[in-house]
This record gives C-alpha cells, structure tokens and sequence, in this order.
C-alpha cells in the first residue's frame, strides 16, 4: 500500500508541469467547460445545452465535478479540472496491484503498475479533461467487487451494495457502456466457467433494484427539467442511434483491432505478444486468469459491435490487457523474442535527440526548438540507451521495463514546463488574453471569427458569444468596432482576406491573428 502512495505521488509530480500549463483543447475539453458555464447561468444540473442547443450526448457526473470546481475555486484550473482524470487512473492502478496481490510477485506488480500508467493512451486519459477514465474506474470498481463475491471475499452485504452502485455511478458517468461492460464480461465468464446458474447471485432482485432506482430518479429529473424531448434525446438518439447506425465517428467492426496498437505503445508488442503466446500454450488456466481474459475478449468484442468508435472507448480494456500480461509474465523468461519487443520502443526513446534537432530546424515546426523540450529528448535518449544496457548486457526483463517507465516520467516533467511556448497553438486561452486587452484599450464592441475550428467555446475566456463570419461578411461593414480573430493561415492563403487586413491594426498571436476592425 504504501509502495502505491509513493509511485502515485511521483507520478503526480511527474504530471504536475502539464497540470500547471496546459491550455484546454478547444474540441472537448473547452467545449465542456463552456457547457458548465451555461449550465450554471441557466441553474440547470440534468439537462445542459450547448450555445443555446440541447446537449444529452453526457450523462451529468462529470458536468457535476465541473461545476463543483467552478463554485469551490471561482474559475476553471487545469491543475485542479485535471485531477477529475489523474486521480481515477491512480485508483485504477491501486485497484488492479491489489486484485492480482495474491497471485503475482512484488517486483511484477511494480511492473505492472508502471507499464499501466505509461501506456500511451491510459496515460493520455489521464491527463485529458474527458469522463472515460471516471467510467473506467466505476467499471473496475465493480468487476473487482464481482470477483470478491465470487471468491467470497469481504462482507456479502457490503460487497451487493457497491457491486450496483458502482455500475450507476459508471452509467452516470459516461452513460450505457457503464453497464454493459460489467453485464456482458460478468455472464460471458459465469457461462464459460459453468456457472450461469448463479447469476441471480450477482444481477438479482436488489443489483436491478439500485440500478433502476437511480436510473428512475435521474430520467424523472431530466424529465422535468428538460422535457419530453430531452429525455427521448438522452435514451434513443445518444445510445440505440449511436450504437445501431451512429451519426458520429462511425469506424467499421475491425477499427480496434488496428487502434490497439498504437493505444498500448509501447508496450503493445509485449503485451500482446505476451497475451498471445499465453493462450496458444494453455497458460491462462486459473480463475483470475480467465475472468481477465473473458473480460478483454468481451469488451473489444462489444465495442467493435457499437457503430460509433473512436479509439479512446477502449480505456476501460487497458487495465486487463496489461494485468493479464502480469499474470503471465513469470512463465517467461528472456528470450530475444521478448526482448524485441521491448528493445524496438527503447530504440525510439534513442532516437528522440536526432529526431527533435531535425524537427527543430523545419520552418513549420521551429516552436519545436525549446530548450525544456531538448533536455527531454536528451533524457528519453538515456533513457533507451540504458533501457538496452538493462535488456541486453544484464538480461533483466522487469528492471529494463521499469528503467523505461520512470525515465519516460521524469522526461515528461522537463518537457512539460516547456509547455507555455506551445499553448498558443494548441488552444484559445493566450488568443483570448490578448484579445480581452485589445477589447478594452479599443473600446470594441463584440468578437468575430474566420476559419476557427469551434469558436464558439471561446466564451469561457471572452464572457461573450463570438460569431463566425464568412469572406462575405467580412467585406461588408456591419461588424465595425469588432475584434477579428482569424487563423494566420487562412489569412496567408486567401489574397481576398490579406487585402482586407492590409493596412489595419493587427496582433499576431501563435497562429492566429486579432484584428482590430
């Protein structure tokens, strides 16, 4: 336990330079943000809008914790929104070290636990402002609770209490995946091991009870909060229409199948070789094994069978694709086989150095050239040599895994404070800064956009709706005394647009531009 405290806090403290200056991303994370700010205006906790729009794609957890920080700290922190992620991950990790406690040697378990948290798109979750990793966490939560009643571990009470609440609270996370994934993994492993026949044990009369209750009490909130609408909105359009026939990220059965590998980098050779392996041999042979094995199989399956697919959906099979390779990875021993599969990711960390020296001097990518980002690329080339020395000259699977995993780490913490130099091209909050001041030196009398991606977020920072424009719109005069913010490419590749900035006072800020107009 105390191993888990230590490794979370460095993990934390590896992370806190991203917290610290990461701007949002305008895709989601702003957007959310700005559905908080509405929600809060309008007094609105079930049903949520989005520039005036019904917004039933996200049940209303998250949106809570959302707004909870925005009335606890009175603005939006990334250093603080971010730990709505990080924390749940942390969890997940301590969750999974303490299933396979019995099972697996400490010094795989600490393996385990790194190679979790530095898979790339696990780590990605963890660090984004998005609900996966809350459901993700729910769900382990309650598979964990499962298998506890299954070994009858714990207090039977207790453990028919959680089993339930934790599939709500995932369901009230991110919404019907919550529940499918602990339903389909918990009756696809009682049928595979024989046992259907109890599964009322498990999905009884109270289990069905707490969920339908929950589930009643929230659908009448929305109902009356929202109406008719809303409610049918959040049933139908946002899980059978996205399941069956979606209208959003639409990707064909085999999507995850490709997605998997670049999701686990760079551990995918290993674990799935090392997953492979183990089953082509008739090595998953006890129950834990085979729960996780059914639980991987089950949730790919499920999910390449939704039509709407994005590769971020899979968080909740990360934890089983890495702990299955735990549990067998003490009947491997080093081969070059094996050792590839760690070597290819480290020759990567090696080539980080040449790599950045040559991204930096490219003319599209000189912001690159930042010395934070040059000490990070030096480490991470360390880093793999060392990772090498560890894997080939001492023969050491774990330590050359674990050398990997911290240096990554500790290379993400210089990087990260390199950071500030990137925000003004990754998102609105440095653009809007300026543009607040120029709005009041000026005097002006609203905001304009041209040829932004989702503008219209940009009212967390602005306190105004801003209003896309075209060409047209710009060469008339109805938007004198407003603020133009525009992309500096659109402005660069359009003789039109540089004609009608020429001779106007203009700021220029990372790619795009404000003109005063």
């Amino acid at each position: 336990m105390r191993n888990n405290y230590i490794l979370s806090l460095f993990i934390l403290l590896a992370l806190l330079p991203i917290l610290l200056f990461r701007d949002y991303t305008p895709s989601n994370e702003l957007r959310y943000l700005s559905i908080v700010d509405e929600a809060l205006r309008n007094g609105h906790f079930l049903t949520f809008t989005n520039q005036g729009l019904p917004y039933a794609d996200k049940p209303p957890l998250y949106f809570w914790l959302l707004m909870f920080s925005r009335w606890l700290l009175g603005g939006h922190y990334m250093w603080f929104l971010g730990l709505f992620s990080l924390a749940p991950a942390l969890v997940v990790m301590g969750v999974m070290d303490r299933w396979v406690r019995g099972e697996v040697s400490a010094e795989n378990r600490f393996t385990g636990r790194l190679m979790l948290m530095s898979c790339g798109l696990f780590l990605g979750m963890a660090i984004v402002l998005r609900m996966d990793m809350l459901m993700s966490m729910f769900i382990v939560l309650a598979l964990y609770t499962f298998y506890k009643m299954l070994q009858e571990e714990g207090s039977p009470r207790r453990n028919a209490l959680l089993f339930p609440l934790y599939i709500f609270l995932a369901v009230f996370s991110k919404g019907p995946v919550g529940i499918l994934v602990p339903l389909l993994s918990t009756v696809a492993f009682l049928s595979v091991t024989g046992r259907i026949r109890t599964v009322g044990r498990y999905w009884g009369w109270r289990t069905w009870g707490i969920l339908l209750t929950g589930c009643t009490l929230w659908f009448i909130g929305v109902y009356w909060e929202g109406g008719p609408e809303y409610l049918n909105n959040l049933l139908f359009n946002q899980t059978v229409n996205r399941a069956v026939n979606s209208f959003h990220h639409d990707e064909p059965f085999y999507y995850y199948f490709l997605s998997v590998w670049y999701s686990l980098a760079p551990w995918s050779l290993l674990l799935i070789g090392i997953i492979g392996v183990g089953v082509w041999r008739g090595w998953v042979q006890t129950e834990l094994e085979r729960f996780f094995l059914t639980t991987l199989v089950t949730i790919v399956v499920m999910l390449s069978c939704i039509s709407s697919k994005i590769a971020v959906y899979l968080t909740p099979a990360f934890p089983f694709f890495v702990y299955l390779a735990v549990l067998l990875l003490s009947r491997f021993r080093w081969n070059r086989w094996l050792a590839l599969t760690i070597a290819l990711p480290a020759t990567v960390f090696v080539l980080s150095t040449p790599a950045l020296l040559w991204i930096g001097t490219q003319p599209a990518t000189l912001f690159m050239s930042q010395p934070f980002f040059y000490a990070a690329a030096g480490l991470l080339t360390l880093t793999g040599l060392l990772t090498l020395y560890c894997l080939y000259k001492k023969k050491e699977l774990n330590r050359s895994i674990n050398t990997m995993v911290i240096g990554l780490f500790i290379a993400v913490f210089v990087g990260g404070w390199g950071l500030p130099a990137l925000n003004s091209r990754m998102g609105f909050a440095d653009l809007c800064h300026k543009a607040s001041a120029v709005y009041q030196e000026k005097k002006a009398v609203g905001y304009v956009t041209f040829n932004i991606s989702r503008p219209e977020s940009m009212d967390v920072f602005l306190h105004q709706d801003v209003k896309p424009i075209s060409v047209l719109g710009l060469l008339t005069n109805d938007y004198r005394g407003n603020l133009l913010l525009l992309s500096a490419k659109a402005a660069a590749k359009s003789s039109t647009v540089r004609d009608f900035i020429n001779g106007k006072e203009n700021y220029t800020v990372g790619d795009y531009l404000i003109v005063v107009l």
